[in-house]
């Protein structure tokens, strides 16, 4: 080993660490991205050569390891308590006489900060280095979350050396993980990119972000660490180090910690007050979302005094911002339809200005929140509206509620095509059964209908089909084929207008082909609700042709294996459905030929017969692609985590329902590379 390539190294670590603290921390880069790279690219060479040399403060080891396969509980040393919240100047007063009567002066200063809209979080060092980082969880206990935290760059792994110059030997640092508004209107864009549920607002992303197993992807989120309270605290210089909470923040400064620029002491109510209308205005420009200012008595030794209740400290107190709300009239509910079928009532509202805009309709989500909220039309109501969130109707004045007021009633036919509308039991949406018919589904029914794994229509893409319904070309299935080459010419030719990468009449007769097929293909292809294609193939196998699935009653369907209650309701519902069976029979009237199922399975004993669900994006495999070869293995494919589920895969971003609901269960979950070792195994 070289003295030479060794202090080389060393110097390497502290310039990558100065950069990471002035790119995410001082927002004011030093150097390029390529530079830094440069410098991170010697840096890995060093620990290639020589990994006796990596220690866990290298900034190689922000991101690195496998995926957890769950988060394991860690029980805080000093509780993580929650802050008390005040929303007006009335409930502030109180507050800050009850801190006059227990302090015994008016002279009291308070250090007053944003509150971040984030996630709590809790750091410990040990000799000054991160031993591990927890969420709060229910303020005892919280979630071991330190391979995620650790690829936060303004989380310090080891800790700088302060003024005072001696570490101590255990510090909890506890403060916020949060996203900037900009990364997350990145992540959103990518989100929408990649066709994946968008996270509602920053807070949901940083929660995510942490909650995600595998560090990797909460490493491409950039989030931050504020640091603004103490924990457990050891150290043999801690006399004269902080006396109150601002020169606490200082301290944590000094850590290699960020904190928040945006802070201030002050005396009286003057003084709480002006600051949070200095903040409020401060708002919208900050980087990060904040719901209010927090107040705390800045004294360390008079926090002491003033004491705690069992949840929070009676020191502190959360000014919270109001969500903007008004009064209004509830003229009528409406119901629309979505591309799925399910049934929303809307609140169509006497015009109000709320929150910045005038708002005439507000989501009532379903007919058992609009019980829970004891609305009726004609009702006075609130409705709140706070930044860009959707108008929300918050509740009713029944004091006001007059004579002819009525009750929304959940129509049980289709407002869009008349089918039938089913609401299955333990569910909050009601939905339209006439998916094949009704012009509310249409093209997102015809979508799935001829995607790669249902009818196979190679060339007809998303836009077409929205140009040839919204062009009156087809308004149900089976229209696509009573199409015309002339009709498909409506689609065009020009490859930067439609995409359109075949001719019309080699789309057509790719359509007619698509005639010939299985019957579990054409199942599929039905997009009947909870039936996938596994499902569907079971279908196939048991009853063997389509007329007998079409007259079984769920009593027969719930002999097929893995079909249960819900399934086989929706099953026999859709068939019921007389449009359903309209546009069925047109199908066949127009050629369809319905042959034996593909027997082309290669059966791999290690998965043939077991069950499989599968959350998260995988890196080997799109999600059709799993699927196929889970199939094609003799596995099975299911949506939804259930007792007769063998194996959760799981992937990054993985859901968090179907996760908890197999750990409940004691479901063997496997990750990618487990998954490839079963596949191997013969």
């Amino acid at each position: 080993m070289s003295e030479e390539d060794f202090s080389d190294y060393e110097s390497l670590k502290t310039q990558i660490a100065e950069h990471d603290r002035a790119y995410y921390i001082e927002d004011n880069p030093k150097i390029s991205d390529a530079e830094y790279d440069g410098l991170m690219r010697r840096l890995l060479e060093y620990e290639s050569l020589h990994p006796e040399w990596v220690t866990p403060d290298s900034p190689s080891q922000r991101v690195g390891g496998e995926a957890l396969k769950i988060f394991n509980s860690v029980r805080h040393t000093v509780p993580m308590l929650s802050l008390g919240n005040v929303f007006n100047t009335e409930e502030l007063t109180a507050f800050y006489n009850r801190m006059v009567e227990a302090c015994g002066t008016r002279d009291i200063e308070f250090n007053c900060e944003p509150k971040f809209d984030g996630l709590a979080i809790t750091l410990r060092y040990e000799q000054g280095l991160l031993k591990y980082a927890a969420t709060r969880g229910d303020g005892q206990t919280g979630e071991d979350v330190t391979a995620q935290v650790k690829t936060i760059r303004t989380v310090p792994i080891k800790l700088n050396r302060p003024n005072e110059g001696t570490l101590p030997e255990v510090i909890e640092v506890r403060g916020e993980a949060l996203m900037f508004k900009r990364d997350f209107e990145k992540l959103v864009k990518f989100q929408k990119e990649q066709g994946v549920q968008t996270f509602a607002n920053p807070r949901n992303a940083a929660a995510g972000s942490l909650r995600q197993l595998d560090p990797k992807v909460t490493s491409k989120r950039n989030l931050r660490f504020y640091a603004y309270g103490l924990g457990e605290f050891k150290s043999s210089n801690s006399k004269g180090i902080f006396k109150n909470q601002s020169e606490l923040l200082d301290y944590f400064l000094s850590l290699g910690f960020n904190v928040t620029e945006h802070r201030e002491v002050v005396y009286g109510m003057e003084g709480l007050l002006g600051f949070f209308e200095t903040m409020k205005e401060k708002r919208e420009a900050l980087p990060f979302d904040i719901d209010g200012v927090v107040y705390k008595v800045n004294d360390f030794s008079l926090q002491e005094k003033i004491g705690y209740i069992s949840k929070a400290p009676r020191f502190a107190i959360a000014h919270k911002f109001a969500a903007e709300q008004m009064q209004t009239k509830l003229l009528d509910i409406e119901v629309q339809v979505g591309r799925t079928g399910a049934l929303t009532p809307v609140a169509k509202l006497e015009p109000v200005f709320v929150g910045g805009v005038t708002v005439q309709k507000a989501t009532l989500h379903n007919e058992d929140e609009i019980a829970r909220k004891n609305l009726m039309i004609g009702d006075t109501v609130i409705v709140r509206r706070a930044g860009d969130v959707i108008p929300e109707v918050m509740e009713s004045l029944p004091e006001l509620r007059p004579a002819d007021a009525r009750k929304f009633i959940m129509p049980t036919s289709c407002p869009v095509c008349g089918s039938a509308v089913e609401k299955p039991e333990g569910e909050a949406v009601a939905r339209c059964t006439g998916g094949l018919f009704c012009a509310a589904q249409v093209t997102q029914s015809i979508i799935h209908a001829v995607s790669r794994k249902a009818l196979n229509i190679d060339g007809l893409g998303d836009k077409h089909i929205q140009k040839l319904v919204s062009s009156g070309k087809i308004n149900h299935l089976d229209d696509l084929y009573r199409l015309s080459v002339s009709d498909l010419n409506v689609l065009g030719r020009n490859a930067e207008e439609s995409k359109l990468e075949v001719l019309a009449p080699t789309l057509h007769a790719r359509i007619q082909s698509s005639k010939s097929t299985t019957l579990s293909r054409f199942l599929f292809a039905l997009g009947i609700r909870h039936v996938g294609e596994t499902t569907a193939r079971d279908l196939a196998k048991h009853f063997g042709d389509l007329q007998s699935i079409m007259t079984a009653d769920t009593s027969k369907l719930i002999e097929v294996p893995n079909v249960g209650e819900v399934m086989a309701d929706s099953i026999h519902n859709f068939f019921k459905e007389p449009h359903n069976r309209e546009v069925i029979e047109n199908l066949l009237t127009l050629g369809f030929e319905l042959k034996a199922e593909e027997e082309n399975i290669s059966i791999n004993p290690a998965i043939a017969g077991h069950s499989f669900v599968v959350t998260g994006t995988l890196e080997s495999w799109k999600r059709d692609e799993i699927s196929q070869v889970i199939i094609s293995a003799g596995g099975r494919i299911s949506s939804s985590v259930s007792k007769k589920t063998d194996y959760l895969l799981i992937g990054s971003e993985p859901g968090d329902s179907k996760l908890k609901k197999a750990q409940e269960l004691g479901t063997k979950i496997l990750t990618e590379s487990e998954f490839k070792a079963l596949l191997q195994k013969k």
